[in-house]
């Protein structure tokens, strides 16, 4: 039994693998080449106490397709350390199911159902990380640009939870990448460490800029996320007057490579941290970046519920290459 907390818990060959078996599941999905079924007979609960599209649906569609179900619990219905400890709820649900997603505010929150659970606890974001969305990036550009070229990622604007995950999958990958962010909006300085401690080992170049268009020049990658966070509201006007030169547009664009690719976690606030030009463009892979994370998520609970089939085939020929 493992958890899914950080990418902290991945050793640089899972996130590789991972990236392996994610398009494994994708090329197969409707042609039934993969015939195990690593979820047959058990229950993944979605325990969310904030609103989620992506990663509540590829989810419980994940589940399904793996043979298993899925059950949503609502902030209503929970009520983490409010209505219930959290040490409780971890406690029933390890007896009722065999996989929770937890979508929280505080890491440590997820970081103390974890201590209580006797089943695998996968992170679906806190404040701290989102490794769901990491994965599912760095999947998306191993299978744009293929697993032997050498990539850059110009990530641009808030050094967030998106931020730190990106961070550590790009230098678990090799890939290198420099990040542009205000003054006082660097990413986490333990995710930047551990990323740092990655790339001695992958070869992964890190970079922290103040300069939007430093970043972008040559790069394969020009990545942004919101500038205003669910629950940072409250900041709105003060973040968008800070993160107003830090716009993914035409300039930034022209500074990447002529075939780089754009990229956006969703939900975007078009006109704020991208133009629509950008996020509708040749250029964008922004949809199929939030279809894969269907095929990741299909990863990510195979690995943890200890498939064989998926991750120790030595048939594989994604594995061999």
């Amino acid at each position: 039994m493992r958890h899914l907390l950080t990418l902290n818990d991945l050793s640089f060959m899972e996130t590789r693998q991972l990236c392996q078996a994610a398009l494994l599941y994708k090329q197969s999905r409707y042609s039934r080449n993969i015939s195990q079924f690593p979820l047959a007979d058990t229950t993944t609960v979605l325990l969310f106490e904030k609103p989620s599209l992506r990663t509540r649906i590829s989810f419980e569609i994940a589940a399904q397709e793996l043979g298993g179900r899925s059950l949503y619990l609502s902030p209503q219905e929970v009520g983490l350390g409010k209505r219930e400890s959290i040490a409780d709820v971890a406690h029933v649900l390890s007896a009722y199911a065999q996989t929770v997603v937890i979508r929280t505010f505080s890491h440590t929150i997820i970081e103390e159902f974890a201590e209580n659970a006797s089943i695998p606890v996968i992170n679906g974001l806190t404040d701290l990380s989102h490794p769901c969305q990491g994965l599912t990036d760095v999947f998306t550009i191993y299978e744009h640009f293929g697993p032997h070229r050498p990539i850059t990622i110009a990530y641009i604007g808030d050094g967030n939870n998106v931020a730190n995950s990106l961070l550590q999958t790009a230098a678990h990958m090799g890939m290198s990448i420099r990040l542009a962010v205000p003054s006082g909006f660097t990413p986490n300085q333990k995710a930047l460490q551990n990323a740092e401690k990655a790339a001695i080992y992958t070869g992964a170049d890190i970079h922290i800029t103040d300069n939007p268009l430093e970043a972008a020049e040559n790069a394969d990658v020009v990545y942004t996320d919101v500038w205003v966070s669910m629950g940072q509201e409250q900041e709105t006007k003060q973040r968008t007057q800070i993160f107003a030169q830090y716009q993914v547009n035409d300039t930034i664009l022209r500074a990447a490579k002529p075939d780089a690719v754009i990229m956006h976690p969703l939900p975007a606030h078009r006109g704020f941290e991208i133009t629509d030009n950008a996020l509708d463009g040749a250029q964008s892979i922004v949809f199929t970046q939030a279809e894969n994370r269907l095929h990741m998520q299909k990863a990510i609970l195979a690995l943890l519920a200890g498939d064989t089939y998926v991750f120790a085939n030595k048939s594989l020929a994604l594995a061999a290459e």
